[in-house]
């Protein structure tokens, strides 16, 4: 098998069959043989109903992992890339929004550029709010001051690259997934490509600001541990200035004799002292709570149902 096009899908029923269709038209004339693997990531509409309708119906080769509930795009991508049997492996959605007819460029680049294991896509221009693009640039800027891998600003998930670099993914079961920090710490050689993101063809976004903060939380906390070294930071500079503050308020007593500070300077350290307390004790509970929850060992993924022509 030349390519293996992995395809997360979540509540895409009415997108599955038009990225089929094009995908076969992108496809046509390749002279290699390809699959689809799509992932109905716990969906809630038809999806699962119409992937098993093209898995009945057309003569292209597809697969389809069904989870047996949502257990988010990361393990979506992880499950495609152990049920993928490509030479080259390409992650794309299934909104037609990363098109088919690009993952062929990929794949031609790589052919003729051995040097190359990876090529990713990432977007030029995005037609999103300015909100939301501060925010995203705030995270890049963060991330790659405090993690000692250098992702690229607006690169996405949508890449294609060799079986060498899946069998390496694949080996880092942890599970709170990164996908774009995983790439960057398995390092390879990787190629940038600028692409247009095309309007979606059905349905909306899946991805809320919550959810993107959330992830862009999993992503610092997974590839960093300088929030625990600024917890430290933050407890010694706030130790050395209550020590310069108990030094002044004593010397503005026995020298200048003015009375100590009152009631609503104490409450005023309190509540400051209280609330860097917390801040530290949250950035700790992250961590902990990533580690207890990687020590249970629990699967990245459960699957109730895995068609496949290769298994009958």
């Amino acid at each position: 098998m030349k390519l293996s096009l992995v395809v997360p899908c979540y509540n895409e029923a009415e997108n599955v069959k038009n990225f089929h269709d094009a995908t076969v038209q992108a496809f046509a004339d390749c002279g290699y043989d390809y699959e689809i693997v799509f992932i109905d990531d716990g969906s809630r509409d038809a999806t699962l109903h119409n992937l098993k309708k093209l898995y009945r119906e057309e003569i292209t080769n597809i697969k389809i992992v069904s989870f047996s509930r949502n257990f988010g795009k990361e393990a979506g991508l992880y499950a495609g890339l152990e049920h993928a049997s490509g030479d080259y492996i390409s992650l794309i959605d299934a909104d037609l929004q990363q098109r088919p007819e690009i993952v062929r460029e990929m794949v031609d680049f790589l052919e003729n550029n051995k040097k190359y294991d990876i090529v990713a896509a990432y977007q030029d221009r995005r037609n999103e709010g300015k909100v939301l693009s501060f925010f995203k640039r705030c995270f890049y800027g963060v991330i790659n001051k405090m993690s000692d891998v250098t992702l690229h600003n607006a690169a996405s998930d949508f890449r294609t690259f060799r079986r060498s670099v899946a069998e390496s993914i694949l080996e880092m079961a942890e599970y709170h997934r990164f996908s774009k920090g995983i790439f960057a710490w398995v390092g390879y050689s990787t190629h940038y490509i600028p692409y247009n993101a095309c309007p979606r063809t059905a349905g909306k976004s899946k991805w809320s600001f919550r959810k993107l903060m959330n992830y862009a939380i999993d992503g610092i906390i997974g590839f960093s541990i300088r929030p625990l070294r600024l917890a430290t930071y933050l407890g010694t500079l706030t130790g050395i200035s209550a020590l310069i503050y108990l030094l002044v308020v004593v010397l503005q007593k026995l020298i200048v004799g003015i009375d100590l500070p009152g009631y609503a300077t104490i409450i005023v350290l309190i509540l400051l002292l209280g609330s860097m307390q917390l801040f530290c004790i949250g950035i700790i509970g992250e961590y902990v709570g990533r580690t207890f929850e990687q020590s249970k060992k629990r699967p990245i993924y459960l699957a109730k149902e895995v068609l496949s022509r290769d298994s009958q």
